[in-house]
């Protein structure tokens, strides 16, 4: 199934109209192609937006994510205790949101279990998606990121029906087609507290129209089984998402010994083939870091994966010397900028089809260069 339409799965139109953030009326898109574009387009994916700019995952951060030229923007998404799904990149909150400072909800703090991993704090599915939008969105790396807090509070939390809305006008209104790569987070989880994804999910692609196989939509995950549960649902493409380490957590609570890196075997790239479009693996597992932090060399993980007739997307690229190799950071301070461009170039040449980036004006500069 996944194969006849891997690779073609990219580009469609839909109409939903909302208002924009920060522009005024949309124009009228271009007729949209039959098919969506070839094997060999490299894709730019705007990570939780531009969340190098705007505190992650609000409508600022998506929408300043497509006007630097991003292909596609990332929601992850959780489910609030009323079943909406909304765009967080965990369930626990507290450093994304001021919910720590509001004391109307001082008594929802509490420790659970997530993952294997025990976590106090705010957690989403406590809260109704009416009292979660009284919330507002804070930088939630504001030692690195310090210019982000300028925006702490401006922005509400989105749920997934208004990023894709927002997909929609900016489509229009930038005169191509803006894509939604949508991440389902903790989903064995929240199959065990009754409040799945996967059904929200389907019901708010099929109200946009885009559960189809040219649609402009990712969906990928981090677990394995629900892939799979969706694979016989939808028609969009899918993307199995690997970790330099640990486990699937749904493997994990079936007894499965498997582990990312066995995932990561040509073998287990053919298994994810059967189920998935794409992968989406930790930078590192593409090219590793030497001992001394400098980037080594690139390891066979995009021509496995590639045999099997797999996307390769890997995560994450960051402009400041704290996320780069040793070599190419500039400046004394974490939080400078080092030479980002450079690590991409050095990515974009072992193969990969696209990339997840903080900064996507510089992805798309780096794509640019590559490709020139």
């Amino acid at each position: 199934m996944r194969a006849a339409h891997r690779r073609t799965a990219l580009l469609a139109a839909s109409v939903i109209a909302v208002p924009l953030l920060l522009t005024g009326p949309a124009t009228a898109a271009p007729p949209q192609e039959e098919t969506g574009p070839g094997a060999d387009e490299l894709l730019v994916i705007g990570h939780r937006g531009a969340s190098g700019y705007r505190p992650e995952h609000t409508l600022a951060a998506y929408e300043l994510a497509a006007r630097m030229g991003a292909d596609y923007i990332e929601p992850d998404v959780v489910s609030t205790r009323d079943g909406v799904l909304v765009a967080r990149h965990e369930n626990e909150i507290s450093g994304t949101t001021d919910v720590a400072e509001r004391a109307e909800f001082a008594d929802r703090r509490t420790t659970k279990v997530i993952d294997g991993v025990e976590l106090t704090g705010w957690f989403t599915e406590d809260f109704t998606l009416a009292e979660l939008r009284t919330l507002r969105a804070v930088e939630r790396l504001p030692d690195v990121r310090e210019e982000n807090t300028l925006y702490d509070g401006l922005y509400q939390v989105p749920t997934l029906d208004e990023v894709l809305e927002l997909r929609e006008e900016l489509s229009r209104e930038l005169r191509r087609e803006v894509g939604v790569y949508i991440e389902t987070k903790h989903p064995t989880y929240f199959d065990s507290i009754d409040l799945s994804l996967e059904e929200p999910l389907v019901e708010d692609l099929d109200e946009a129209r885009l559960d189809h196989r040219r649609a402009p939509v990712f969906v990928q995950s981090f677990e394995t089984a629900n892939l799979r549960e969706l694979d016989g649902v939808v028609d969009v493409p899918l993307v199995q998402l690997l970790s330099a380490t640990g486990a699937p957590a749904d493997l994990v609570a079936a007894g499965d010994e498997r582990t990312y890196a066995d995932l990561a075997t040509a073998e287990g790239l053919a298994e994810i083939a059967e189920y998935a479009d794409g992968v989406g693996p930790e930078k590192g597992q593409v090219i590793p870091r030497e001992a001394d932090g400098t980037l080594g060399d690139s390891t066979s993980l995009v021509d496995d994966a590639h045999a099997v007739d797999l996307l390769v997307h890997p995560y994450t690229f960051r402009n400041e010397n704290t996320f780069l190799p040793a070599e190419l950071r500039e400046g004394a301070a974490p939080d400078d900028y080092g030479r980002a461009i450079d690590e991409q170039l050095a990515f974009w040449a072992t193969g990969i089809d696209g990339m997840f980036t903080d900064n996507p004006d510089t992805g798309v500069v780096s794509r640019d260069l590559f490709e020139d």
